[in-house]
């Protein structure tokens, strides 16, 4: 699908894509969302976003998810569901379930993500409006602004929902559109197709000789297709591609972003967004190409065991093959056990039980003593792990004591802000450094996990497995932690998250950039941001990633493997 930039309506959003304008937004979706070759059936680009259907029925997207006309979000944050099929619009996804019914998400403000009663067999997400072909073949279609979205009566056996307008293909195989007509894109002509496709302001369809034929503004030549023959069309906001006969891949019209401008190589699928394109190769991999502003054209390939936030300057993974992954830091080659990410640095656990730092060294954090350790967790300024004797060592920033561990045996150390914590191999909690909220005084209780955060501290009960916290609560009540049973915490600098038993997540505290609201689904790790109160992330149990709150870092920088 897609949209045109519709001037006409004068979209103050439109200009500033346009300009190259990049903006973090809220709660957009990581790049880290598993797409591996082979496991995608179908992939379909939006405006600035981009979703793809995986052959489990399970859905992943990426790219922009944050709505500058009214606040509103989450396009790329599709629902946990099995689907057949999936339509991304501009600001809002649809994907057609395998029960038949429909669920979209996203902006929902002309009702074009809302509720639809009965059984489906084809969606499509448009510009502000959504239309689907039901059971008994007719077509439906809810949302619309400024332009009515009513379909004709009578059979159809596929619809395609465009900028302001939505064309089908009828029974009979000639095409039907209604919408939005101020360029001729809702007046089709006559003929024979088997597929159509509405853009922004041209529509394109496929004959049953295998003829691309396109109407509406060629401003751009978009609707100026090539003398081929091609197996599927897609037009975009205003360029549109085409699958050849031989697997290529045809474009044509605007070239301003390289959204024209395909890869070598045969598909099995194309799809036109806003700026981009992308494609499912025969290999089953997602390519895309175009306008990355968002990330949109950048499907993310990642698999991780384990995820380390830190804030902005600090975030690392643990891949599945035991290498690491950075953003903003360049990791060592090799192979590791555990990956924690501090301030502006980063620590990891050789196989051999050496650790190896690097990042701001400014303090000293990144330069760890010799020897073997068991774990490792880096703070704000320095860094702490236990070591095979089960004595902690620190060492970087010791402004408050946060470096200075006290004696005994430990089985696992968390550096905080400004101090640390420790558990005992008593199942007690020993905690230094700056105590000025009693962050770094722990009741008297037996935990099987603690975490230190920005001034405050959380811990899991050994024989419940509840969690409480000590120290700040002032500000966001962070130290109240939901009731249930959690098999970890992770605490932030002014807000935590917690994995409860059946792998759903919890979060509390500050929530001013949406850090404390966390996604749906079942996940096996979770880590909240310490250095500031940015965003969270969590391995999901297909061993991606899902981050919540400002994660300007998941849209802009480049992530270094």
């Amino acid at each position: 699908m897609t949209l045109k930039n519709l001037t006409l309506l004068g979209l103050v959003f439109a200009v500033a894509c346009e300009s190259g304008l990049t903006n973090p937004g809220r709660n957009a979706k990581p790049a880290f969302v598993l797409v591996t070759p082979g496991t995608v059936a179908q992939v379909t680009a939006g405006y600035e976003h981009t979703c793809a259907l995986r052959t489990d029925g399970s859905l992943a997207c990426w790219g922009n998810n944050f709505n500058f006309d009214d606040g509103s979000h989450g396009q790329a944050t599709p629902p946990a569901s099995n689907f057949a099929q999936v339509s991304a619009g501009q600001y809002h996804t649809c994907g057609l379930k395998t029960d038949g019914t429909i669920a979209c998400w996203g902006s929902n403000d002309w009702g074009q993500s809302s509720t639809q009663v009965g059984v489906f067999t084809q969606v499509s997400a448009g510009y502000v409006q959504t239309c689907g072909i039901k059971t008994d073949s007719t077509v439906a279609c809810w949302g619309g602004a400024f332009w009515p979205q009513t379909p004709p009566a009578g059979a159809f056996t596929h619809v395609s929902a465009g900028g302001g307008h939505s064309c089908g293909v009828k029974a009979d195989e000639t095409v039907a559109c209604w919408g939005n007509n101020d360029y001729g894109e809702a007046a089709a002509p006559a003929g024979t197709f088997l597929q159509v496709s509405a853009g922004g302001l041209h529509t394109c369809g496929l004959t049953t000789d295998g003829t691309a034929v396109c109407w509406g503004d060629n401003t751009d030549g978009q609707a100026t297709p090539p003398a081929d023959t091609f197996t599927q069309v897609s037009a975009g906001q205003d360029h549109t591609c085409g699958l050849k006969t031989d697997g290529t891949v045809a474009c044509w019209g605007s070239n301003k972003w390289g959204q024209a401008m395909p890869p070598a190589g045969a598909f099995r699928q194309v799809s036109s967004g806003g700026f981009h394109t992308c494609g499912l190769n025969t290999d089953g991999a997602v390519v895309c190409w175009g306008s990355d502003v968002w990330l949109e054209a950048t499907p993310p390939e990642y698999a991780l065991t384990q995820v380390s936030v830190a804030g902005s300057r600090s975030f690392c993974g643990l891949n599945t093959d035991s290498t690491l992954t950075c953003w903003n830091l360049t990791p060592p080659t090799g192979t590791f056990t555990e990956v924690s990410a501090g301030g502006s640095d980063a620590c990891g656990l050789r196989m051999d039980g050496t650790l190896q730092c690097w990042g701001d060294n400014t303090y000293g954090q990144a330069t760890p003593p010799p020897g073997a350790f068991t774990h490792v967790s880096a703070g704000y300024r320095h860094t702490c792990g236990v070591k095979a004797d089960s004595t902690v060592a620190c060492w970087g920033d010791n402004t408050y004591g946060q470096a200075t561990p006290p004696p005994g045996a430990f089985t696992h150390v968390s550096a905080g802000y400004q101090h640390t914590c420790g558990l005992k191999s008593d199942g007690t909690v020993a905690c230094w450094g700056d105590n000025s909220a009693l962050q770094a005084s722990p009741p008297p209780l037996v935990f099987n996990q603690v975490s230190a955060g920005g001034f405050h501290t959380c811990g899991i009960l050994t024989t419940v497995n509840t969690v409480v916290c000590w120290g700040d609560n002032y500000s966001f009540l962070q130290v109240t932690p939901p009731p249930g049973a959690f098999t970890q915490v992770s605490a932030g600098f002014w807000y935590n998250c917690g994995l409860k038993t059946g792998g759903t997540l919890a979060c509390w505290g500050d929530n001013y950039y949406g850090q404390a609201t966390p996604p749906l689904g079942t996940f096996t790790q979770v880590s909240a941001g310490n250095s500031d109160p940015t965003f969270a992330c969590a391995v999901e149990r297909d061993a991606s990633v899902a981050c919540w709150g400002v994660v300007a870092i998941a849209q802009t920088p480049t992530l270094l493997p």
